[in-house]
């Protein structure tokens, strides 16, 4: 299936940036476990919306799904079909897409969409939730993992200390932080058609885990995962960069729940959000 050019989102360069598969190998294990209680049964026509190399989107299609992973990021997209191919999995593909514009996806093709930590983060947060309600098929439904702002957890944590360090957004950003707020959410799908009370919250748990001390992790957050680049990058433009190590190592060993310091789990709060259509 190809891809017709849509306008460039401006988040295409942050996820292309860093290679976020390193950070993502240690989310498997939450990604699968969020996975098994979508209620997938063979059959069931998939869209993994904003899917990385395939966290979600690879359990998806082990449980006998048809999932077709979008992502804007094309190094993301190649190590998705790559780890699908490794799988032996022929049910998925990984192609590049933009959640603004679903360019080549027809009206109600799917049976359940899913993003998790995915299509919070692009611009125009009102036309991804047309976006994902107009693919959806009726009856269908729609499931969001999204971080939580203020949320005292690793994720919300880290881009609010990252946020601190780098210049401020430009004018007319909505902060997609604003995705793990209910009332927002709310508007978002009200406003493409969708039924209030046709939409449910929950609060629920990521853990990062990893065989790797605490400070490791940081690490790979430090050298792949574009939003804490970016904070770093221009952390060493004011000289600060040994204060932004200082408070993310901090919040990394504080919050590891490890019974050793040479390997982590982390747990993270979300908030995953139903939508039926």
């Amino acid at each position: 299936m190809s891809v017709t050019t849509a306008p460039p989102n401006a988040n295409k360069a942050l996820w292309e940036k860093g290679d976020f598969t390193r950070v993502a190998i240690n989310m498997r294990e939450s990604g699968a476990a969020f996975v098994s209680t979508l209620g997938i049964t063979p059959g069931t026509q998939v869209l993994d919306l904003g899917c990385g190399d395939g966290t979600t989107a690879i359990p998806e299609a082990k449980l006998g799904a048809t999932v077709l992973g979008v992502d804007i990021a094309s190094n993301l997209v190649a190590a998705g079909n790559k780890r699908a191919q490794e799988e032996g999995l022929s049910n998925i593909t990984f192609q590049e897409g933009d959640a603004i514009r679903l360019v080549d996806l027809h009206d109600e093709s799917f049976d359940l969409v899913v993003s998790v930590f995915g299509v919070m983060f692009a611009p125009k947060p009102y036309d991804v939730a047309k976006e994902m309600v107009r693919v959806t098929r009726k009856g269908g439904r729609i499931v969001m993992g999204n971080w939580i702002p203020g949320d005292p957890t690793l994720v919300a944590q880290i881009l609010k200390i990252s946020s601190a360090y780098t210049p401020p957004p430009p004018e007319g950003f909505i902060s997609p932080m604003l995705w793990g707020v209910p009332e927002e959410v709310t508007k978002r799908f009200v406003s493409a058609g969708v039924p209030e009370e046709n939409i449910s919250f929950a609060k629920e748990i990521f853990t990062f885990k990893a065989n790797l001390s605490p400070v490791a992790v940081l690490n790979l957050f430090k050298s792949y995962y574009g939003p804490t680049m970016n904070a770093f990058e221009a952390a060493e433009k004011n000289g600060k960069a040994d204060a932004l190590q200082s408070e993310l190592k901090d919040l990394f060993v504080r919050q590891n729940q490890s019974s050793s310091g040479e390997s982590t789990s982390i747990p993270a709060t979300f908030l995953r959000v139903t939508v039926q259509c």
